[in-house]
């Protein structure tokens, strides 16, 4: 990935898709805010605790820093499910400056209206970007373990072949920083999900323990069954960034345990 510090401010890029004309994306970062602590300092969630004044300026900070007006984003009530929706012109606006109007009940977005961009918010879950230069289509998802073992990345690729056209093969992905396999520690129960939904543990858990723990590799996961879609796997980058490991410059669940802000990652067609 790229950084780039822009104003206060400390953006991520996916190399693949800066390659690319007519797409706009960005993942923040927890630097540059007004919040504090324990959300220091640019919470984008409305919906951890944080003061709704404070976020909405983080917000507005972000919305600045990125050059996409605030009320072009669309945000969704994420519910760690496997539902995907199509966002249309309508829905432009929709979760940008309160929660109660975000995007109900879903984990990924997709549109190819321009000008909107889609946003998911994340603190150790998986956010994932999907770009077809050809259709211009784009994708947002947020893929926590348990949307990854309900596959919300395959079925969104899936949506944008079905609803779009598109041919995977012509698609690019970003899969962003979340918590990595040295630090995603799990217990049986999700172990044996896993088992169920890819046949098998090897390499999706690391290190399994005889009292039945182990280490998801949401990565692993994630660009496997993106490239089971028919995505090429030169067309996927990972960023291999553990938000643990790099609790100062995004937010970690696991590390703060449990009361922390979300970044946000976004995607838009430019106008």
């Amino acid at each position: 990935m790229l950084e780039e510090r822009l104003h206060s401010s400390s953006i991520f890029r996916f190399r693949n898709l800066s390659d690319q004309g007519g797409v706009n994306h960005f993942v923040s970062t927890r630097i540059g805010g007004l919040s504090l602590p324990p959300y220091e300092s640019l919470n984008l969630g409305f919906h951890v605790g944080d003061s709704l004044e404070t976020v909405l300026k983080n917000r507005e900070r972000l919305a600045t820093t990125v050059k996409i007006p605030l009320y072009d984003f669309a945000l969704a009530k994420q519910i760690h499910s496997g539902a995907v929706t199509i966002v249309t012109e309508q829905m432009r606006g929709r979760g940008a400056d309160n929660y109660d109007t975000a995007v109900e009940a879903t984990d990924a977005m997709v549109t190819a209206v321009p000008g909107v961009c889609l946003a998911v918010l994340t603190a150790d879950c998986v956010p994932v970007l999907l770009f077809d230069p050809c259709k211009r289509v784009v994708a947002a998802v947020h893929a926590g373990w348990r949307g990854s073992v309900k596959l919300i990345a395959r079925k969104t690729v899936e949506i944008l072949s079905q609803e779009f056209n598109c041919k995977p093969g012509d698609l690019l992905a970003g899969i962003g920083p979340s918590i990595g396999p040295c630090h995603y520690e799990i217990g049986p129960d999700v172990i044996a999900q896993v088992k169920d939904t890819f046949g098998g543990t090897e390499g999706y858990i690391n290190d399994e323990s005889p009292d039945g723990k182990g280490y998801f590799n949401l990565w692993e996961a994630n660009k496997r069954q993106i490239m089971e879609a028919g995505v090429p796997p030169q067309n996927i980058e990972v960023a291999r960034i553990c938000t643990y490991c790099n609790a100062h410059l995004f937010f970690s669940v696991r590390h703060q345990k449990g009361r922390t802000g979300r970044f946000g990652t976004g995607i838009m067609l430019a106008t």
